[in-house]
Order: structure tokens, then sequence, then C-alpha cells
């Protein structure tokens, strides 16, 4: 790849896809932000992008003021993150936005037969069925960023999938590792934000700290792999060093290893099938701590247990989850509800319009409209 586009170039994996982007000298083609102008335009100005696209309007027209004296061209809206993702020369499109605000511009790029360097958990989690029967009818290669799917992908390569036995999807096991339900209630959005590990952004954070996001992940390795999510485990790895493992038919493991560090699977996804040099720090296996693993408890973290049961199922279930989930985060980190409520408020959405229909993008989007009316009144 030699030319590339960033939705959610402000964000924790945008801004280290600009990094990678910056050490293998790729053109920055477009570039993209919710409302974060201030941030935009010193990226703008760096990389010197076609595109500059903006969700919220009223900011995109500031951050047209601001660039005026360059050629980059603002946009915004839909339409814009739309035209970031598939209207450019760009070879690679890396979509580093949260939200179902992902799912329209990656159908998008997909259409245009670009290379999805996927860090948008969302658009699997929502709408992984009708993704990945796009990617296959349109060509498109969908290479992971996440670094448990990357190293799943590191593992299954001269593999068969008809080969799999399981797929074991580590966690850290976030900031509460250990803890009881009743050592719970109290815990603030600033004890969530600790991750003992990983810098990310607050929501994603927060998913790791109520384990939604391994349960994501769960969902985006089923869709990804073409595995049932009975063949999917989950274990707690605390050192973040095996990244996850593939175990074979015939009781063989495969695992990736490497330091906590997500440029590594971004470069990846878009250098593959080259591996160049990276800004990654090497490996010392002797100064590191013992490799520990554990199982999740499901009685304390319960949302892991609730997206397994979602993935189970054919209808907007994944949908109103992970919609409701972002309801959810965004109050419990506004100090409206309490840690524990995150899970309560979510079942409960689940329960009341998981059996919507998900058939297509609209289902999906009008699901995931329904699920945040009804977290938003809960």
């Amino acid at each position: 790849m030699k030319k590339i586009s960033i939705l959610g170039s402000t964000g924790s994996i945008g801004r280290q896809s600009l990094e990678v982007a910056r050490l293998l000298r790729l053109e920055v083609e477009a570039i993209s932000a919710y409302r974060d102008i201030d941030r935009l335009e010193a990226q703008a100005r760096e990389f010197k992008p076609k595109i500059a696209a903006v969700y919220d309007e009223k900011a995109a027209a500031e951050l047209k003021t601001r660039l005026a004296d360059t050629e980059t061209r603002v946009i915004s809206g839909m339409e814009g993150l739309i035209e970031t993702a598939a209207g450019t020369d760009a070879e690679a499109v890396v979509t580093a936005v949260v939200g179902t605000v992902g799912l329209k511009p990656t159908m998008a790029a997909i259409a245009e037969k670009k290379r999805i360097a996927l860090a948008n958990k969302e658009t699997l989690v929502c709408a992984g069925r009708i993704v990945m029967e796009a990617a296959d009818r349109f060509g498109a290669e969908i290479l992971p960023v996440d670094s448990e799917h990357s190293a799943i992908f590191q593992c299954l390569m001269g593999n068969r999938v008809k080969y799999i036995k399981r797929i074991l999807l580590t966690a850290s096991g976030g900031p509460f590792r250990g803890k009881k339900a009743y050592e719970l209630e109290n815990v603030t959005a600033e004890d969530a934000l600790a991750h003992p590990t990983w810098s990310m952004g607050s929501k994603i954070t927060v998913d790791s700290a109520t384990l939604m996001n391994k349960g994501q992940e769960l969902i985006e390795a089923m869709h990804l792999f073409k595995v049932p999510p009975e063949r999917i485990k989950v274990l707690i790895h605390p050192q973040s060093i095996v990244h996850s493992m593939v175990e074979y038919t015939d009781n063989s493991i495969i695992a990736q290893l490497g330091v906590p560090d997500m440029r590594l699977p971004i470069q990846f996804a878009l250098t593959y099938p080259e591996r160049l040099p990276s800004l990654e720090r090497e490996m010392d296996f002797v100064s590191s701590a013992p490799l520990t693993f554990e199982e999740p408890d499901t009685e304390a973290f319960k949302c892991l247990p609730l997206a397994v049961d979602c993935a189970a199922r054919d209808d907007a279930a994944c949908a109103v989850m992970s919609a409701a989930n972002e309801e959810a985060v965004g109050l419990f980190l506004k100090g409206s509800i309490g840690f524990m409520r995150i899970y309560e408020v979510v079942a409960r959405a689940v329960d009341r319009l998981g059996g919507m229909s998900a058939e297509t993008v609209e289902d999906i989007l009008a699901a995931d409209a329904e699920a945040r009316i009804f977290v938003r009144k809960a």
C-alpha cells in the first residue's frame, strides 16, 4: 500500500496510524474526525491530504476557514466520511471511528475494492454477515487492526480454517481483574480508565473494564474467521504479550507474541504480505514477567456472557447490544449511572429490542437508533 485514508484520524488508533504512515512514508489521501478540528488541522498541515472530513457540520465550517491557505478540501457529514473512505485514490482505508457511524463508509470502501484495515469494532459486531458477504462479492480485503484479530490472522497464515479446533482469544482483564461484583459497585470513571497495559480511547477502555470489549472481539472473530462462537474461548492474560492463539485439530497451538503496541497490527494490515521494520521495540523474554492465564469471571463481568449469547443469534441482538453499550458507557463517563448499571441497561435493551430484523444495513441502523433511544429513556 502506498496511499491510505484514515477514518477517525484524531483518535488513538488514527494517531498511531499516522505514526506508521510517517515511518513508511505513505501518502495520506484523506483524514476525518467527529469534531476535533484542532488536531485535524495539525494533521492536515503535516500530511497534506486531499480531503479532511468533519462529521459535525459546524466544526467543518470552522476548519474550512482555518485551512483556506492549503489545498486540502474540507467536507462534512456522513457524505464526507463516505468520500474519505471511497472517493480517493487510497488503496487502503483505516477505519478507526467508534460506533455504527463507520458502517456506511466501510461498505462504500468495500464496493470500491479497497483494503479495509479494520479497527472499527461495531462494523462487524453489528453487521458482520452483511459486511463479510459484501467483501466476498466485491473482492475487497478486510485485514484486522485489533491486536487480537491480527494475531489470529497471523496464526492462520499457511494453515486452513477447516483445521481450526479453537481460537484462544486473550484479554488483559482490564483495571478490575480479580475484583468481585460487590467491589465494583462504587468504582468511578477514573478507576475504569486506568488500564494497566494499553493506552486507548475512553470508550474502549471502559469496554475493557467491563469485558464487553472482549465479547465484541469474539463476535468479530466469528465473522472474520468463519468460526462459530462456541469454538472461541476467552482467556485472561494480564501481561498482554500473547495477543491470541489458534489451536488446531491435532492439538498443536500457534501463538503470536509481542510487546503491547498497536502500531504493529496497524502496520501489518497496511503492508501485508510484506513485513517491514516497525516502531515496536524488541521483545525481551528474559526480563519480562512470567506469562499467566486465567478463566474470565463471568459473574462479576456479565457483559462477556451477554455478548456470547448475542453472537449465537441471527437477529439484531448484536447491533442492539453494541449501540446500547455505547450509550451506557457514555452515561457512565458522565457520572449519570454506576459501573454495574452498564450491563443492566444493555441487557434490558437486548431483551426488549434484540429480536428486530438484521437483514440489511438499514435494519442494523434502525436497531441501533432504537437501542440508543431506549437507553436514554431508561
